[in-house]
């Protein structure tokens, strides 16, 4: 089959299942054909959970992989002592899982009101050996959260408290509003972590978060709205921010 018919998807075949879904837009399900997503949806099943639910554990066997639909979703690992440490977000349409592997390597928790549509992992993993371009957005997708990882690394590694938290908020901007980037342009959105959680993903204490929070708004680079609404009028603005200290 060529490229462009694997592509043409948007058709009179699609199953109504998927015809407003983000994931066949610019998820992993967008490199799959009619026939390919009529065989995945007749075993799909869609799930919603609270905020500060559970999703899968770390180390639990995996038998399902989903789609996220809406909402934001935490990866967490708990050090020897028994504390949580956040080591990353994903977003819609983002894929949660892991192809061909057994085993849950986070605790997965629903940061806010969470949607996912849900698939056997066998049929997937047989769907990528015989589909390479779902296999090419997997991997995009893996090589796109080991970039952000790097990323943190140089955050926490060599940032200030005020570029931290910064970068933070660019992050989370970009990611639910992908439309927008640094070129400017303004944004409106919640923040999906408690204060708590926020300076547990950054290394910092709550009182530091709050603190150049409180900054950012003094210098006219974000609005807070309430706890956790914030508004941005200057992407560009904040993400130089988050480039250079402002103690």
């Amino acid at each position: 089959m060529s490229s462009n018919a694997r592509k043409d998807i948007h058709n009179s075949e699609v199953p109504l299942l998927c015809i407003s879904c983000e994931a066949r837009h610019r998820g992993i399900c967008g490199a799959l054909t009619p026939t390919e997503l009529i065989e995945l949806s007749k075993q799909t099943s869609k799930h919603s959970f609270e905020a500060g639910r559970p999703i899968s554990a770390d180390g639990e066997s995996i038998h399902r992989y989903s789609n996220i639909l809406h909402g934001v979703v935490k990866l967490a690992k708990l050090t020897s002592d028994g504390r949580q440490q956040i080591v990353g977000l994903q977003f819609a349409p983002d894929f949660l899982g892991r192809p061909f592997q057994a085993r849950s390597d986070y605790d997965v928790e629903a940061a806010t009101e969470v949607q996912v549509c849900s698939f056997p992992k066998d049929s997937l993993d047989r769907l990528t050996k015989l589909n390479p371009e779902l296999e090419h957005r997997l991997h995009a997708q893996t090589l796109k959260e080991l970039d952000e990882a790097r990323d943190w690394m140089l955050a926490l590694g060599r940032k200030s408290a005020a570029e931290r938290v910064a970068s933070f908020l660019f992050f989370i901007a970009q990611h639910i509003h992908p439309e927008k980037n640094e070129t400017g342009g303004g944004v409106h959105f919640d923040i999906p972590l408690s204060r708590s959680d926020m300076a547990d993903f950054l290394g910092l204490t709550i009182e530091t978060v709050s603190r150049q929070m409180t900054k950012l708004r003094q210098g006219h680079v974000i609005e807070i709205i309430n706890n956790r609404t914030i508004s941005v009028a200057d992407m560009a603005k904040l993400k130089s921010v988050s480039e250079t200290n402002i103690n």
